[in-house]
């Protein structure tokens, strides 16, 4: 327990903490310092998406390391232009803007949509609608974007200007937005609310967001930071509903483990952000684009989320023959667990002491696996899952 003293000594507490030391990792499965073996069905939040130290991924950036680290976004650099070329050829949009985190991302969102609006419709259109149960970051902004209550409290003053409307309840939405007088710039929403409870959208609310929003010049913010980049089955998470927003953010596993924050922009705003408007001193960082390009290359090759669906399937297939499991939420490799009777704290820390990484959501366990996962690890890790829950 040295480490764990000597970190509690010297970081703040800011995380509630398990006592594992990770060590090192390959592929699906992480080691501590004690030796012990894990799978993990985690993937530090969904942010290794290819595992751990994926062959072809440390390649990348082992590679990138040796030629250049870091130079200021005053210049240009190949790699920058290589994955920003790739990533808006994949999702279809126009302009990206890199940063280092989620929360950065979503702060460039909003900075975007309220700038638009501003440009177009001068003062007074600054509000954005975000829906309760919502998560986009820890900022002072996105914190005040956040739909849940909880989160809003020690930080006094929240920025202002962000209405929250229940999810899925059309009539909130167009209620809130015909009382606006015209003061809405922007509806900011999660395909799946991932610390809200791993819960998708209904199709005929997103059917409305978009809708409403196309008749009233209001741009749809996509948070995307969980849900891209394969981890729903699809490339974007919006995909599934048919939509494509005018601003999509993303982070987590677009890098596969280095930190990286993408703001998307399509046509219609990709030119609102100019020269001195926003900026980053990290972002576009060679490391993080190398890390995104190996990535990119491996979720958008031939297959691969066909793999991802069919493991989706095998997981929910297999969580349902387990008598203590309610219900399963989510889509693609973004699973939430509703038990019976069992707390989800209780499990996750039962399952860390026999070697499997779980997480929580709310009152669910939450499962974010690699997309590399392996049947036979699938079905390992399920195992352990069950005996604990019959226990």
């Amino acid at each position: 327990m040295e480490t764990i003293e000597k970190f509690n000594n010297n970081v703040m507490q800011t995380y509630g903490r398990y006592p594992l030391v990770m060590e090192k990792g390959k592929d699906r499965h992480c080691v501590d310092e004690n030796g012990k073996n894990y799978i993990d069905f985690g993937s530090g939040i969904g942010t290794n998406s290819l595992g751990y130290c994926n062959d072809k991924w440390v390649d990348y950036v082992c590679n990138q390391v040796k030629s250049l680290q870091h130079t200021s976004n005053y210049y240009y650099t190949k790699i920058q232009a290589d994955f920003a070329e790739m990533l808006c050829s994949a999702t279809g949009y126009s302009k990206v803007f890199f940063g280092n985190s989620g929360a950065e991302a979503n702060e460039c969102a909003i900075k975007l949509a309220r700038k638009y609006s501003f440009d177009k419709y001068g003062k007074g259109r600054h509000n954005i609608i975000t829906l309760v149960n919502s998560f986009h970051g820890r900022t002072l902004c996105t914190l005040s974007a956040t739909g849940q209550e909880v989160f809003h409290n020690y930080f006094f003053p929240f920025v202002e200007g962000f209405i929250n409307v229940e999810a899925n309840n059309i009539d909130d939405l167009e209620s809130t937005i015909n009382n606006s007088d015209n003061s809405i710039c922007a509806v900011m929403l999660e395909y799946v609310q991932g610390e809200g409870g791993v819960n998708a959208l209904n199709q005929d609310f997103v059917d409305a967001v978009f809708e409403i929003c196309e008749k009233n010049d209001i741009l749809v913010i996509a948070d995307e930071v969980q849900t891209g980049i394969g981890r729903t089955g699809k490339l974007l998470a919006g995909e599934h509903f048919g939509k494509k927003a005018n601003i999509t953010t993303l982070a987590k596993g677009l890098a596969g483990g280095v930190p990286v924050g993408a703001c998307l922009a399509d046509e219609k705003c990709s030119g609102v952000l100019t020269a001195g408007t926003h900026g980053s001193t990290f972002g576009g960082n060679p490391i993080a684009c190398a890390g995104g390009i190996a990535v990119l290359e491996t979720v958008m090759s031939e297959g691969f989320l066909d793999e991802v669906n069919q493991k989706a399937e095998l997981f929910k297939s297999e969580l349902l023959k387990i008598e203590e499991v309610e219900s399963v939420s989510g889509l693609g490799l973004m699973i939430g667990i509703t038990l019976k009777d069992k707390k989800a704290g209780d499990v996750v820390k039962s399952a860390l002491e026999r070697g499997l990484l779980l997480l929580t959501a709310k009152e669910k366990i939450r499962l974010l696996p690699p997309l590399t996962i392996q049947n036979d690890e699938i079905k390992e890790g399920l195992e352990i899952f069950k005996t604990i829950l019959e226990e």
